[in-house]
């Protein structure tokens, strides 16, 4: 058995892992967690490019992120749900991989792959941790699930936000990695036009979550659970 992961963003199709939370996983990459990715589709359904473009585009971007591990999952694109199949799928992956902390997509999202994503793979989380689920491999429960918001205009306000100052430019070279998606692109998944090309906008977005935490550059969060403060001296981010 390979040695568990800390981190692992589990996502729709791949290049939204880069778009949504590449700086938090180069960031937590370099501070010595080991960090994945899971694609459920291949892409095959999109507009650009192929699946065969879009695995190779994907293996060079975990490089640049610093990955331990990624995974296709294999589940058909634009036909993404909460099946017992598909959750049996997810739940091998999760009970092999073994993650302490699994990221997936925000619960609304204009691509209803990625809204369904966000319920599949938390139902797979669960299931994963039964005994008698019926999925290959020891049971196994991620500790916590975490929704990335980066990009949605009808989200709630962050439960956290990371800090990705040192990883933006990594991030952005890891999104131009999917040139068949992105080449002279001014929008992509989640991302809206802005009138500039997408790393700037990008890059403006990241700015407005930094904000949010007074560092120039951040990626944003959301948990169903509140999460806690060791003490009341250890909170951060000024209120003035």
């Amino acid at each position: 058995m390979s040695e568990p992961l800390d981190i692992l963003a589990i996502m729709a199709h791949p290049d939204d892992a880069e778009l949504l939370c590449g700086g938090a996983l180069a960031k937590s990459a370099d501070t010595g967690e080991r960090t994945g990715i899971i694609d459920l589709t291949r892409g095959e359904a999109g507009t650009l490019g192929t699946p065969e473009q879009r695995s190779q585009e994907a293996a060079r971007a975990a490089e640049i992120l610093g990955l331990a591990v990624r995974r296709n999952a294999g589940l058909p694109d634009t036909r993404l749900a909460s099946t017992h199949e598909a959750r049996r799928t997810v739940a091998t992956l999760i009970r092999e991989l073994r993650p302490r902390i699994v990221v997936t997509h925000y619960l609304s999202g204009r691509h209803p792959d990625h809204r369904r994503a966000a319920e599949l793979v938390y139902d797979a989380c669960f299931l994963s941790g039964l005994k008698g689920f019926d999925a290959p491999g020891q049971a196994h429960r991620p500790d916590k699930v975490i929704h990335a918001m980066t990009f949605r205009e009808d989200a709630v306000k962050p439960t956290f936000v990371v800090n990705v100052t040192d990883q933006l430019e990594r991030k952005l070279e890891a999104v131009a990695c999917f040139v068949s998606q992105f080449g002279g692109a001014v929008q992509a998944g989640e991302v809206f036009p802005g009138g500039r090309p997408l790393d700037e906008q990008i890059r403006a977005q990241s700015a407005a979550y930094g904000s949010l935490i007074r560092v120039p550059y951040g990626e944003p969060f959301w948990t169903r659970e509140t999460v806690s403060a060791d003490t009341l001296g250890s909170l951060r981010v000024s209120t003035y």
